[in-house]
């Protein structure tokens, strides 16, 4: 099977946690975010590393910018929508990838702690979980693969067709203008440059995904073994104890996960939602007003991209919140009436711990969920609203 980990491992396996990053950090450590950790070879992947991000998340706005100021009389309205959505999202992509690389070693740190997480994990109800969020982890990362994957590729081909580079960036090497051959040279340089800036901007996106993910894993875990406190008539009330204990540990370990994970999020969705209205406004505008059936898929496409980037994640967050709600739920309605003072007394501690909810701020200022994503989201229709009322669509068609 060529992609085995999106499907279920049986019980008979050992699988981990962790196991759900597992094609997230093969596409890192292909673009050049992972090298060894001594030897030579560190040397020679580092050469790697400095090539993708001079390419892909310095040229590549930088391409766009020369582009406009050189060839500007050269575009067509169509055209230089297509080039400006991009090219706006292409620097709040660069940022992204900054802060994500920056902070790479706090999602490592937190990769490694599920490890104590699966400590305790030993039911085959609750490894059969830690398969299914696996399993589901990677799925997701492949879909987040063959939508960004199909999205440049679209571009590129319905551009090329149309007979011209899908993202006209600066080039002073090769004239485009000059024959169809040069036409397809300078059309797939920029179609390599840009495929490695949407897998680094893929990773940026799909990382808040895949580690929220198996936390709402953990915390559905954890919310069982509540439940099922002091339901076992042979254990002692000492024993009884310690598995309120153990419980109490396991929150501690999740609350450390989510600090772990807390910055880089925040700086990268924040990033994402200053971006999201006006990028969506431009595409939209691009596809009602100037796009030819093949723009227009490839612009269909970009639209899939920018709603994934932010969309599922905010989904997310307020199904954690919702986890949170329920734990605390199933810690008030456990087995706790007839229980020592020393038990009580710890339940109330953790009661009072659950009942602050895990929640992720974008850049320090609104509370990450689906909310807030509608509400950044609806600027976009004020962008079209707005070109509407002045008609500027149809003075650039004039013009």
């Amino acid at each position: 099977m060529v992609f085995k980990l999106i499907k279920p491992a049986p019980l008979t396996e050992q699988v981990h946690s962790k196991d759900g990053c597992i094609y997230l950090y093969r596409a890192m450590k292909f673009i050049g975010w992972r090298p060894p950790k001594s030897g030579i070879w560190r040397y020679v992947y580092l050469t790697w590393t400095l090539t993708t991000f001079i390419w892909c998340t310095t040229y590549l706005p930088l391409g766009f910018l020369g582009s406009y100021m050189t060839q500007i009389k050269l575009f067509s309205p169509g055209e230089f929508l297509t080039s400006l959505q991009v090219c706006i999202n292409a620097y709040g992509s660069s940022v992204k990838v900054a802060i994500t690389y920056s902070q790479l070693w706090r999602l490592v740190k937190a990769r490694d702690l599920l490890d104590k997480l699966d400590v305790r994990c030993t039911s085959d109800e609750e490894r059969e979980k830690i398969h299914r969020v696996v399993a589901r982890s990677n799925h997701a990362f492949l879909i987040f693969t063959f939508v960004y994957c199909g999205y440049a590729g679209s571009t590129y081909l319905s551009s090329v067709l149309s007979g011209r580079p899908p993202w006209q960036l600066y080039n002073p090497l090769i004239d485009w203008h000059d024959g169809t051959l040069k036409l397809w040279i300078a059309s797939t340089f920029e179609y390599m440059v840009m495929s490695g800036a949407v897998l680094q901007d893929q990773l940026s996106d799909t990382y808040p995904l895949v580690y929220t993910l198996i936390l709402r894993t953990h915390l559905d875990i954890l919310k069982e073994r509540i439940r099922r406190l002091r339901t076992d008539e042979n254990m002692t009330e000492e024993e009884n104890y310690e598995a309120l204990v153990n419980c109490v540990l396991d929150h501690k370990l999740i609350l450390k996960y989510c600090a772990l994970i807390r910055p880089v999020i925040s700086g990268t969705i924040f990033t994402q939602f200053l971006l999201i209205g006006v990028v969506l406004g431009l595409t939209l505008i691009n596809v009602f007003f100037f796009s030819d059936i093949w723009t227009g898929i490839a612009s269909f496409m970009f639209v899939i991209t920018i709603l994934l980037q932010t969309f599922p994640f905010c989904y997310t967050c307020n199904l954690i919140m919702d986890d949170c709600a329920a734990l605390s739920h199933a810690i008030f309605q456990s087995n706790w009436i007839d229980s020592g003072s020393r038990y009580q007394s710890t339940l109330l501690y953790f009661l009072h711990n659950v009942q602050q909810p895990i929640v992720f701020i974008a850049g320090g200022i609104f509370q990450i969920s689906m909310s807030s994503n509608i509400s950044v989201a609806k600027f976009a229709f004020s962008v079209i609203t707005i070109t509407k009322q002045m008609n500027i669509a149809d003075k650039f068609k004039t013009d």
